[in-house]
């Protein structure tokens, strides 16, 4: 289609559309593929100098390696039950929200002034709500979905803008995946009680 693009941006295209469909289906795989979808972005989002973005994926593998313990510990400790889907309290909303905020605002400061991004609120605020989203999937927060959705809504044309037309069209892949993952999420929540010491796919 005339685009220019490189094995990064194609593996990363992979990796993340497998990760996100794994991650709707709660299979535990979802955490290492997430991984090597992080370290291919930290590559391409720096040389597109989206460094928000880039800086980032550090963040997420970190995140994954708690949401991988976290899926099969059942976030406690001596456990080794799955943890279940379950609603955002209030007062998770308003941590989230302020720590998110906060987040935002720092970051567009930072990258204002501190480096050449033409896009600093923008990169800013998907890294916020990408960071909210993250942690809310691994405590297995259904309203985690919605987070990723309004993030997806931003992504897909700052991805375009800066030229990155595939990772574009990955992200309008992953807001339908976002979505089906969130009705997948909801089906699960009347269950939780039945199934928190199920296994999680294997």
């Amino acid at each position: 289609m005339g685009w220019q693009t490189s094995w990064t941006e194609i593996l990363g295209f992979v990796t993340g559309a497998a990760c996100v469909w794994l991650v709707a289906r709660q299979h535990i795989a979802n955490w290492p593929i997430g991984i090597a979808n992080n370290v291919f972005f930290i590559v391409l989002f720096a040389q597109s100098g989206l460094y928000a973005d880039a800086g980032l994926q550090i963040v997420f593998i970190a995140l994954a390696a708690y949401g991988w313990w976290s899926w099969t510990h059942g976030g406690g400790p001596g456990t080794t039950t799955a943890l279940p889907v379950r609603r955002t309290t209030a007062a998770e909303w308003t941590a989230l929200a302020a720590a998110g905020a906060v987040a935002v605002l720092a970051l567009t400061l930072l990258l204002s002034r501190a480096t050449d991004s033409t896009v600093p609120f923008w990169d800013a605020l998907t890294t916020g709500l990408s960071l909210a989203a993250t942690y809310g999937q691994c405590r297995k927060l259904v309203e985690s979905w919605w987070l990723w959705i309004a993030a997806d809504l931003v992504y897909i044309p700052l991805y375009a803008y800066k030229g990155l037309y595939l990772t574009s069209l990955l992200y309008v892949g992953f807001l339908a995946l976002c979505v089906a993952g969130l009705l997948g999420w909801r089906r699960a929540l009347p269950a939780r009680g039945a199934t928190a010491g199920t296994a999680v796919t294997a």
